[in-house]
């Protein structure tokens, strides 16, 4: 039976990726063109074009996604919005499902695909993790997209979540990012994307369900940065318990 399922899964794969790479061509002159967009109309566009495309390659690919907790997004404000990184997938949830536009915390090494990278670098800060100079700069233009009224999406667990627990430990940088803008945390919670793309198998994706749920904000402006522990301990509970309870 494990056999059976090896082998559908590599067959999923090549259809998930022939399906993802077919659908992308259709976006990458849009992609190109946007960028003669100023900001922030560029990324609201950018991602407006990302909602249409995940709409069709998600069902495409077998994935069936639910998003719970859009109202908890006040149109009038922007937001942190710290998500738990599993896979590979989750960039396809999170940056098209969060509501408005936003862009999202991204290795730099990811832009360098041919094609690929044009549309991934449209949508995200890129940070070069071994570069110290990358951080600080990375760092800066987040705080310029929050100050455009768009979204941050960050993954404090810093990179994917290769243990068996529901979370990693958190980093600092969203919650000063937060404390220091005066923006409030909006926690998410993904679910199943471990699923679609194990981390512990080479080409292979199962079609799953993946839900995204958002959590109540979390307030920042009377906050100091001497709170940004407090703050990370307090949202990663959130999470923790959350993921637990619905897991």
């Amino acid at each position: 039976m494990q056999m059976l399922k090896n082998i559908l899964g590599r067959i999923f794969a090549a259809w998930a990726m022939l399906t993802f790479i077919a659908t992308m061509l259709f976006v990458l002159i849009p992609t190109w063109l946007i960028g003669f967009t100023p900001e922030p109309k560029r990324t609201k566009r950018f991602i407006q074009l990302s909602r249409i495309w995940m709409s069709v390659w998600l069902p495409l690919a077998g994935i069936r996604l639910i998003i719970k907790g859009k109202e908890k997004f006040v149109s009038s404000q922007n937001y942190v919005v710290v998500c738990n990184h599993n896979s590979f997938m989750d960039v396809p949830v999170t940056s098209p499902g969060i509501p408005g536009g936003n862009k999202t915390i991204a290795k730099i090494e990811m832009a360098k695909i041919p094609l690929f990278g044009l549309i991934y670098k449209r949508g995200s800060v890129l940070v070069d993790r071994k570069s110290e100079e990358s951080r600080l700069k990375s760092y800066t233009y987040m705080k310029r997209v929050l100050d455009m009224g768009l979204h941050m999406c960050i993954y404090p667990e810093g990179t994917r979540n290769k243990t068996n627990k529901p979370l990693k430990e958190f980093k600092d940088g969203a919650f000063r990012l937060a404390i220091e803008t005066g923006k409030p945390v909006i926690p998410a919670v993904l679910f199943n994307t471990k699923k679609v793309l194990p981390q512990n198998k080479v080409f292979y994706f199962w079609p799953s369900k993946i839900e995204m749920h958002f959590l109540d904000p979390v307030e920042t402006k009377n906050m100091q940065m001497s709170d940004v522990k407090q703050l990370r301990e307090n949202i990663f509970a959130k999470m923790w318990q959350y993921y637990e309870a619905n897991a």
